[in-house]
């Protein structure tokens, strides 16, 4: 074939590709709010009405495309990835859940939009339950996206008066599926958002849909620019597949990074247990548009996630049951009582610093990795009471009451769910010898971190409160 033939058949190709994601995009449609019959399948431990949000539903709908390799996918991240005009497109009716200001003159102009973990075989919206109150406190609405065909399915299941009608394609549809969100989130938002004018749209996900925001960064963010920054939150070495079954499967190198060429801020939080399942493998250098923190004494998953986010208002007493929870630990049926350390106050900061990266271009401070003591098989340095060396630090490691770490045993999800071990009345003794010592030391490190920014200073009362309120050295 002529190097012209194959230019002509090349451009030809990309113009199938663009006209494809044009119709696409086109075709899409938001329908509500849903109203009813059955209620919203989210579950939240508190009334939004009494921190000044509301909740809505929304349909979203049209038509996605996949898309096909132009090379191998290779560990650097930089994909070269079009449109799979021979799929052609597939149709789709998800929805979106929206927590937003009631009060116009509250709202920050972020829209935060979460791929919603499907884990558990139905949606959870993992970085709202672990993250809302910092959302909350900053005017940040929040829109939570069915991706995947899982957590589709489930509604359809468990309520079929409501979501009877959805219907998802499979999961090599998801990330046009995610895009179209983000554009109707802009175009509809007199519509799904109340009238809030949007400035800004924040993609997250965490563990699995971490994962799946990995491909999306390296394959598909390149080609539409929906998104102004995101949130890469617990993922392992690895990217989700580019497509699955029933298309042909193009899966992930073993090892991916995100790629260095992004021209958005991406952010990503890393716990223990991360660091070590992804034996290293999502380590990578910060850049001027790269940022990644590893977080001591914190698990994939905690007693935050499990009880406390689910009805944590923000009125301080979080903080104080997390305390009681390093003391008197959660027991959720695996080896050993879960995790019970600072990842929710983390997140928090990580949130509030990367939505000030996206509107100001300030970058969020740089952390040190984690200390490694081994790295095959992965292990992390202790201190001398247990707790890791190295990350992003906190009263809870540096001013310790337990040994909080990533790691557990047991069936089910709990290798996620890190341990909580009290330290012993006479180790507690031995490093404080009064409350006042105790409270002292506390007291430094929070200051240190915040100074630091790995805490915000909005979190400071409620986290001193949780000390000068326990009876330690008792």
């Amino acid at each position: 074939m002529s190097v012209s033939k194959r230019s002509a058949r090349r451009v030809g190709s990309i113009g199938a590709a663009v006209v494809l994601l044009l119709v696409a995009a086109s075709c899409s449609f938001i329908r509500g709010p849903i109203t009813g019959p059955g209620t919203i399948g989210l579950g939240i431990g508190f009334d939004l009405a009494g921190v000044g949000y509301e909740r809505s539903e929304f349909y979203l709908g049209g038509l996605a495309v996949s898309y096909k390799p132009l090379a191998p996918l290779t560990s650097d991240g930089k994909w070269a990835v079009e449109t799979d005009t021979a799929s052609g497109t597939a149709g789709f009716n998800t929805r979106m859940v929206v927590y937003r200001p009631s009060d116009p003159a509250k709202f920050n102009g972020t829209v935060v939009v979460e791929w919603m973990n499907v884990t558990a075989g139905l949606d959870l919206p993992n970085d709202w339950t672990m993250a809302h109150t910092e959302l909350i406190r900053s005017g940040a609405a929040w829109v939570g996206v069915s991706a995947q065909a899982v957590g589709v399915n489930a509604l359809k299941a468990s309520t079929p008066a409501r979501y009877g009608q959805l219907s998802h394609p499979g999961d090599s549809y998801s990330y046009d599926m995610f895009t179209e969100a983000g554009r109707q989130i802009r175009s509809r938002a007199a519509t799904v958002l109340g009238g809030l004018a949007p400035q800004r749209l924040i993609a997250t996900g965490e563990s699995q849909s971490a994962i799946r925001l990995v491909t999306y960064l390296d394959a598909v963010q390149p080609l539409v620019h929906v998104y102004d920054g995101f949130m890469v939150h617990s993922r392992f070495g690895s990217g989700a597949a580019l497509t699955q079954a029933p298309l042909a499967s193009v899966p992930s190198p073993a090892q991916v990074a995100i790629r260095d060429d992004l021209d958005v801020p991406v952010m990503v939080v890393e716990a223990e247990g991360d660091v070590i399942g992804s034996n290293l493998g999502a380590r990578q250098p910060d850049t001027p548009m790269f940022r990644e923190w590893e977080m001591a004494g914190t698990s994939h998953a905690d007693a935050y996630t499990v009880t406390v986010g689910f009805s944590d208002v923000g009125d301080g007493k979080g903080a104080t049951q997390m305390f009681g929870y390093m003391r008197t630990p959660l027991a959720a049926g695996c080896d050993l009582p879960i995790n019970a350390g600072p990842h929710h106050w983390l997140l928090n900061a990580a949130f509030h610093h990367l939505d000030d990266w996206v509107r100001t271009g300030i970058a969020p401070p740089s952390a040190p990795p984690l200390a490694v003591a081994s790295t095959s098989p992965v292990v992390l340095v202790r201190d001398a009471v247990g707790n890791a060396v190295g990350g992003v630090r906190s009263p809870q490691v540096d001013a310790p009451v337990a040994v909080i770490d990533g790691l557990n045993t047991g069936s089910g999800f709990c290798r996620l769910f890190g341990s909580t071990t009290p330290l012993t009345p006479t180790q507690l003794t031995a490093l404080y010898p009064t409350h006042s010592d105790f409270v002292a030391k506390w007291s430094a490190s929070l200051s240190t971190n915040i100074a630091n920014g790995y805490i915000l200073p909005g979190d400071q009362a409620e986290l001193l409160a949780a000390a000068t309120s326990s009876s330690i050295p008792n």
